[in-house]
This record gives structure tokens, sequence and C-alpha cells, in this order.
């Protein structure tokens, strides 16, 4: 599974729509992912403090568009290079900050 931190209200559009865009795939030519181990730094570095998220869940081997991994260092981030087709999204989780304003991982992903 991979994750992406999205914005409550375009990822309740774009479930009517069948799938999920954001601004980086037209500027950057991908959609940031993440891996378990990763989101919540992505989080808390990107979007300290917001109360608009949501956490999607992502079944890489459902998705239409592919994946790479890269990155400028050693660690690599997954890359969408295309659409977020809504059907391999398998999760949605609340991403609500503590009241210091950062993330931990969602009680579910923690059994």
């Amino acid at each position: 599974m991979i994750f992406h931190i999205a914005e409550k209200e375009i990822w309740m559009k774009s479930i009517k729509e069948g799938w999920y865009q954001v601004p980086s795939l037209e500027v950057e030519g991908f959609i940031h992912c993440s891996n378990i181990d990763q989101f919540i730094r992505v989080g808390n570095f990107l979007f300290k403090g917001r109360q608009d998220l949501v956490l999607l869940e992502i079944d890489e081997g459902n998705l239409s568009a592919p994946i790479k991994y890269e990155g400028e260092t050693e660690e690599k981030f997954p890359h969408l290079y295309g659409k977020l087709n809504i059907s391999a999204v398998v999760r949605v989780h609340p991403f609500h900050p503590r009241p210091n304003g950062e993330f931990e991982l969602p009680v579910e992903l923690t059994r």
C-alpha cells in the first residue's frame, strides 16, 4: 500500500468524477505519494496544523497509471504518473493533527 495526503474537499469532488487529480500532476507530471513510514514526516513538513485533510490508502496493484519510486536522496518516494483512479483507493482515513499541530499514525494503521 502507498498513501497520499489529500484535501478533503478535493477528494469528495473526485469521488463523483471517478478519478483524483491535483495541480502537481500538471506542474511536475506526477502525484506525490508516500510509503507508510514516510507520510507522517511529509504531513508534518508540508501540512502541519491543517484540519482539512484525509489520508488515502492506495492499493498499487489496482492503479491504472504507473508508479515510479524516485528521490534526490537515498530515500525514494512513490510518484504516480497519471490520475489516481478512485477504485485503487481502499480506505480513506481521517488525518487530523494533534493539539500541537503535528500528525501521527492513524489508529487503524497501527494494527
